[in-house]
């Protein structure tokens, strides 16, 4: 070979099972590519075959690659225990990805609620079904109580509810008339029941609370107190605005009209079924910013895109004022679809600041 110094190649024999220390000198192999295609001269292969055997590879290269060889066995017993001592991943990839998807759903409101820490769960005693159902018979029980009670209240003071109820129209010189024998007798017993059920609503709502709380988190309990009292406070003011402001401009609207072409006689039960009807649609009118507390806790929507669609929202609250009023006149449908804007659009400044 000349100058060069002799190439020595050594033929190793591997047994066909021992697959490991071929892949190792394999590996070498590939690493040392790079290295032997700057070498001026070709390595010399020599193969031998045997029966039930494998012909191991070994590379002669020039004095200058003296160092790589030397280099060999370390490199290829590193690969080689590096590929024994690998882990498996199967396990440890899942427990890695769930990690990473609670990380990047941390903090979310729909992720809290499903999966709530143990430190805001409540700690109260467990109970069976039958236990469950006992505690829900008792609270219907207390609920239809205090429901029958206020409405036998209510039915001793019917007249002077009747009268409280006439006074928007009575100046106007509207006279009221029975048309059908009893027609009064079921009217005080549909202003009863509607009364009583208005008065005895609270109770009815604490016993739902008191029912639902033991199995809410802590932080599900703080937020439950202010909605529930939001939600009270807007029934009732929906309920009084109705009352002052839109029961009487709607009627006024239907007097003054018919003013100098025919006379008010009106029926007794129709007049109380307008009333009632638009009072109570009022008031459940005017829980828009409750439902809007809620999608923003939720976070299903911000309150920057509540306030993008506001020219959409002037016009479903006119709709929806046209639906919920009993009449068909533009003053009334107006006069309701002011304030449910305004609530809109409170409840979206409110949901804003909140920070969602």
């Amino acid at each position: 070979m000349g100058s060069t110094s002799g190439a020595f190649i050594s033929h190793m024999q591997f047994n066909v099972n021992n697959c490991c220390c071929f892949e190792r000198f394999r590996s070498i192999r590939t690493q040392l590519s790079s290295v032997q295609a700057h070498s001026s001269r070709r390595p010399r292969l020599s193969l031998r075959s045997r029966k039930s055997s494998r012909t191991g590879v070994c590379f002669a290269v020039d004095d200058d690659l003296t160092e790589k060889q030397q280099e060999l066995p370390s490199v290829g017993s590193g690969i080689g225990s590096a590929l024994e001592d690998r882990p498996d991943m199967g396990d440890s990839s899942r427990e890695e990805t769930l990690e990473t998807f609670d990380q990047d759903n941390e903090g979310s409101a729909i992720y809290d609620f499903l999966y709530p820490s143990k430190e805001l769960l409540p700690d109260d005693k467990e109970m069976t079904i039958f236990d469950h159902l006992e505690e829900l018979r008792q609270r219907i029980f207390v609920s239809v109580l205090a429901v029958g009670g206020a409405i036998l209240g209510c039915f001793a003071f019917s007249k002077e509810l009747i009268m409280i109820l006439e006074a928007p129209v009575k100046e106007q010189g509207v006279r009221f008339l029975q048309l059908a024998p009893g027609e009064f007798f079921f009217t005080t017993l549909k202003v009863s029941g509607y009364c009583g059920l208005l008065l005895g609503s609270p109770i009815i709502l604490y016993e739902i609370i008191a029912f639902v709380l033991p199995g809410l988190t802590k932080a599900e309990r703080r937020f439950l107190g202010p909605i529930v009292l939001g939600s009270s406070v807007l029934f009732y003011a929906g309920i009084t605005f109705s009352y002052l402001v839109l029961t009487p401009a709607a009627l006024n609207f239907f007097v003054s009209y018919a003013e100098g072409a025919v006379e008010s006689l009106w029926s007794i039960d129709q007049y109380f079924e307008f009333v009632l009807v638009l009072m109570f649609s009022t008031g459940l009118s005017f829980q828009v910013p409750v439902i809007q507390v809620l999608l923003g806790q939720v976070g299903l929507v911000t309150g920057d895109q509540m306030l993008s669609i506001w020219r959409y929202v002037v016009v479903g609250a006119v709709v929806a004022a046209a639906v919920l009023t009993p009449s068909t006149d533009p003053l009334t449908q107006v006069l309701l679809a002011a304030p449910l804007l305004g609530l809109y659009l409170g409840g979206a400044w409110m949901v804003k600041l909140t920070g969602r």
